[in-house]
């Protein structure tokens, strides 16, 4: 609002033309705006208003909280360090627990391929001695019956013993296989148990750890939140004390130091003093007291 165009309005006004919102707001949108350049103006030059009396407190109190905020600040960071690290290691655990996961479900996976061929084996050797019992049970009886008849021929006897022990010296080496494999297979069943029963205890341990991280977490992000809201408290009541210092700066034209430190800021200040004047002039207007 300028001088010019105030005459205007106000000779609009004597007429009966009046727009009481139209001023009322472009008051309320300079008044921001001044604010912000007070707040700016403050924000700037704080650290150079030590030695104005009039600004004392507003000094100590913005070196106290600016202290505060520092600190704050810096636990955030440690906070955020924290936190990140905390997510790595959790990822590397899970990696390396992935990996030894894979490498014991491989292990587990070779027993049950070994356990299966053994079975095979086992059961080959089974049926192959069943067959040799079949076949000494019938030579048996077959001498038996021979025997008892009378009828059996020195020479067949002869052979039928000789096939008799061949028979029984096959089935007693099968019965050392079966043996054999029998203790394999127990071994390998013991491999899996002790296998399967390592599975579980690390899952049991992942689960624990993955608890331990999220309680870790959850602790973090609470004070992170905490810190956080202190921040926005801190930068509050700075911003309030920074717009009371630029306001006092802009304001005090017969302090030397306030004009010393104004001139660090000249342009900005002369835009303040225009809106300061506008702001009066569309109050006038809109008949604000």
């Amino acid at each position: 609002m300028t001088s010019t165009r105030y005459f205007f309005y106000t000779l609009a006004q004597a007429f009966g033309y009046r727009r009481k919102n139209k001023h009322m707001s472009a008051m309320a949108e300079e008044t921001f705006l001044l604010k912000e350049a007070e707040a700016y103006i403050g924000k700037k030059l704080w650290e150079d208003i030590e030695n104005i009396e009039g600004l004392s407190l507003e000094y100590w109190n913005l070196r106290k909280l600016n202290n505060e905020r520092t600190r704050i600040v810096s636990e955030l960071d440690e906070c955020q360090q924290k936190l990140t690290e905390v997510h790595q290691e959790k990822a590397g655990i899970s990696d390396t627990s992935n990996e030894l996961f894979q490498n014991l479900l491989e292990e587990r996976q070779s027993a049950l391929n070994l356990l299966e061929e053994l079975a095979k084996h086992r059961d080959e050797i089974v049926n192959k001695a069943s067959d040799i019992r079949r076949a000494y049970e019938s030579i048996k009886s077959k001498q038996e019956i021979l025997s008892k008849e009378s009828a059996n021929n020195p020479e067949d006897f002869e052979n039928m013993t000789s096939k008799l022990l061949q028979l029984k010296s096959e089935f007693d080496a099968l019965k050392s296989q079966r043996q054999e494999v029998a203790e394999k297979i127990a071994a390998e069943d013991i491999k899996i148990d002790k296998i399967d029963a390592e599975i579980t205890l690390r899952k049991k341990k992942r689960r624990e750890s993955g608890s331990d991280d999220y309680q870790q977490v959850g602790n973090i992000n609470r004070k992170i939140s905490t810190l956080r809201a202190e921040l926005v408290l801190i930068d509050t009541q700075m911003r309030q004390i920074y717009t009371e210092v630029g306001k006092y700066i802009s304001r005090n034209s017969s302090d030397p130091k306030c004009v010393k430190l104004s001139k660090k800021k000249q342009s900005i200040i002369h835009v303040m003093l225009i809106l300061r004047k506008s702001i009066n002039l569309n109050r006038k207007l809109a008949d604000v007291k």
